[in-house]
C-alpha cells in the first residue's frame, strides 16, 4: 500500500508537509511535486518523484499528468492520495479516483471564502473527499478538517532587538508573477543606514528573496530563490518578516514565533491569478497572527 502526497510547490507544498504529520500512516509514502530549491530541501529525506510544472489554468499541462498518474498507480501500488492542490491535483485525482484509489483533496488555507478553481472542478468529481480549512463555507460537498493555522496563538510581546536588526523580505516561489510593487516600495526604506535603521538606532541586515521580480534597477542584493532550510534559518534569526500574503511564507514566519507583515498581491495588476491573498491576510490579521498592509501603506 502506498500513500501519494501530491502538491505544487510553494505554499501548497508547505501545507501538505505540515498536514502530513496528522495523517495516520498506511504503508509507504510517496511524494509528487515540481522540482525547485524549496521542494528539494523540504523533501530531501523522502521518496519523491519530481514532475513537470503545471501552469496556472493550463489544460494541456493537466492532461499531461495522466500518464504519470497511471504509471504510479500501476508500478507503485498507490492506494491513497492526499493533495493540497493546486492545478496538479486536476491531473491526478480524477484519474486515480476512477481507478478506485481513496482520494482526499484539502483546499488551501488561502481560500477563506470559497474554493479555488481547482476545488470548484474537483467538487463535481465522484470519489474525491474534499475538505475546507475554513468552517464558513462548509456545505454538502465540503467538510471542515481544521486549518494549518489553528495551532498558532498571538504573542503580544515583541521580540527584543539585538545590535543589528535582521529583516527578511520574501515573495515566495511563484515563477509566473513578479511583485515589483512590494520590492520597489521597500528598497528605499531598508538600506543599512536608511529610514528603518535610523528609527531603530541600529544597522540593518536584509535578506531579499525576490522570486521572478526584476531588481536590477534597485540597490539591493537579491536572491531569487532559496532552499526551504536556508529561508527557515533566516526567518528564525529575523526581527521582522515582510512577505507576500502566501500560506507558505506565513507558516514559516509563525513557526519562528514572529508576527509577519503581509502584503497581498493584486490580480488586476498581474501579481496573482486572483485576489485570495487579501482574504488570507485579513484572516490572519483577524486572528492577531499577522499585520496586513498595502504596499502604499508601508513606511517608518
Amino acid at each position: 500500500m502506498t500513500t501519494l502526497f501530491l502538491a505544487t510547490t510553494g505554499g501548497h507544498l508547505e501545507q501538505l508537509v505540515s498536514l502530513a504529520a496528522r495523517v495516520p500512516p498506511n504503508g509507504h509514502d510517496l511524494w509528487v511535486t515540481h522540482e525547485n530549491q524549496q521542494s528539494r530541501s523540504l523533501l530531501q529525506d523522502r521518496d519523491v518523484e519530481f514532475v513537470p510544472y503545471v501552469r496556472v489554468g493550463n489544460a494541456r499541462d493537466v492532461a499531461a499528468c495522466v500518464p504519470t498518474a497511471h504509471r504510479l498507480w500501476r508500478r507503485r501500488g498507490v492506494t491513497r492520495v492526499i493533495s493540497t492542490g493546486s492545478g496538479i491535483a486536476l491531473g491526478y485525482l480524477p484519474y486515480l479516483a476512477a481507478r478506485g484509489v481513496e482520494c482526499h483533496y484539502i483546499e488551501s488555507a488561502a481560500r477563506v471564502a470559497a474554493p479555488s478553481r481547482t476545488g470548484s472542478v474537483l467538487q463535481w468529481v465522484p470519489g474525491i473527499r474534499r475538505y475546507t480549512q475554513h468552517p464558513q463555507w462548509v456545505g454538502p460537498r465540503w467538510r471542515h478538517g481544521g486549518s494549518v493555522f489553528d495551532s498558532f496563538r498571538p504573542d503580544p510581546a515583541p521580540r527584543p532587538l539585538g545590535d543589528v536588526v535582521r529583516v527578511v523580505v520574501t515573495v515566495g516561489t511563484a515563477a509566473e508573477f513578479p511583485f515589483g510593487r512590494l520590492i520597489d516600495r521597500l528598497a528605499p526604506l531598508l538600506p543599512a543606514d536608511g529610514p528603518l535603521a535610523r528609527a531603530t538606532g541600529r544597522p540593518l541586515e536584509v535578506l531579499w528573496q525576490t522570486g521572478c521580480t526584476p531588481t536590477d534597477h534597485l540597490p539591493i542584493t537579491a536572491v531569487p530563490f532559496l532552499g526551504a532550510e536556508q529561508l527557515t534559518e533566516a526567518i528564525d534569526a529575523a526581527d521582522l518578516v515582510v512577505s507576500h500574503a502566501g500560506v507558505g511564507s506565513a507558516l514559516t514566519a509563525l513557526s519562528a514565533g514572529l508576527r509577519p507583515l503581509l502584503v497581498a498581491r493584486s490580480a488586476a495588476l498581474g501579481e496573482s491569478g486572483d485576489d485570495h491573498q487579501g482574504q488570507l491576510a485579513d484572516e490572519l490579521e483577524g486572528r492577531q497572527l499577522a499585520l496586513h498592509r498595502d504596499p502604499e501603506e508601508l513606511g517608518v
